[in-house]
């Protein structure tokens, strides 16, 4: 039991110790870290000091005034900082249940936010006036519950790991032209598009190639244009004529609407052009009133 204790005690430092470790190997100074902890430089120094002398190991290369973290420390530091932020998030989030409004963090495609989400949330809030949605935008998959996001919104069908998911909008990559360039490169048939420059979107590298082995092309001549991160940015630059982009069809309903962009001719709607949209959610949030509320209303307007 003695040493079962001794052993637990030296993997749990104290709270003080771990923040004053965090603050200085951010800062790399002990007197930074002292004022933005409200202690004395002394105080950091003896908390790194007695963190060290726990771990049996040094976590800092001390050359005169000049502080370095050494390979070990650096290690330590990625996963302490994680382990403090998912404690502030947590905190955070007990504070949502201290007022009269509860509110949702969803993480969310800024494209698919703006163009399918952003027009139909106003019903959501005629329906449920004290829940809170607050939009962060992602485009790439990262830690829910590092970050404190109940819920995301991705695209591509692809599965998060250890997430619940629910599967929102079934759509299909399309190809677009502007008018004007379609004026002066013909786009009439899919093996037009090895005459244009093609748009990309940087997370979705692959989905030209697909498109091409959809149609039985060959990619020797394809003509790779661009990256973008988000995929208005494509459309941005599909309208003023840099090149074609190959988009989920309902990401592009306003330009086609508009004139701005059009379909050259019947896209072919296959599962290898398939491109889904899923609503993914934290587990010890999936039976929360208010995420279960907005759950039950995006599973609603993704039948409308």
């Amino acid at each position: 039991m003695t040493n079962k204790s001794t052993n637990q005690r030296r993997l749990t430092p104290s709270m003080p110790w771990l923040l004053a470790f965090e603050a200085s190997a951010r800062n790399l100074s002990f007197t930074l870290a002292a004022k933005e902890l409200s202690l004395t430089q002394s105080v950091v120094s003896r908390h790194i000091h007695s963190l060290e002398d726990l771990l049996e190991v040094e976590l800092f290369d001390r050359n005169g005034k000049q502080l370095q973290l050494n390979d070990a420390g650096a290690m330590y530091m990625r996963e302490v900082s994680s382990g403090l932020q998912r404690i502030r998030n947590a905190s955070q989030n007990l504070n949502t249940y201290k007022t009269t409004a509860t509110s949702i963090n969803l993480a969310c495609l800024p494209t698919f936010a703006a163009k399918w989400l952003m027009p139909r949330l106003a019903d959501f809030y005629i329906e449920h006036p004290n829940i809170l949605v607050h939009i962060h935008a992602k485009v790439r998959q990262f830690n829910m519950e590092l970050e404190g996001i109940d819920s995301a919104i991705s695209g591509g069908g692809r599965a998060w790991p250890g997430m619940t998911s629910y599967h929102l909008v079934k759509d299909y990559l399309v190809p677009v032209v502007s008018p004007a360039l379609l004026e002066r490169i013909p786009f009439n048939t899919p093996s037009d598009a090895g005459l244009h420059t093609l748009l990309q979107v940087s997370t979705r590298p692959d989905d030209w190639f697909q498109w091409f082995a959809v149609h039985d092309l060959s990619t020797t001549n394809i003509r790779l244009g661009p990256q973008f991160e988000m995929t208005s940015h494509v459309l941005q630059a599909a309208s003023a004529g840099i090149g074609i982009a190959l988009v989920p069809s309902c990401l592009v309903e306003d330009e086609i609407a508009n004139g701005s962009l059009v379909i050259p001719f019947t896209p072919l709607k296959v599962d290898a052009l398939k491109y889904d949209f899923s609503l993914h959610i934290t587990p010890h949030q999936d039976q929360s009133p208010t995420v279960s509320a907005l759950r039950e209303w995006l599973l609603k307007m993704s039948t409308q």
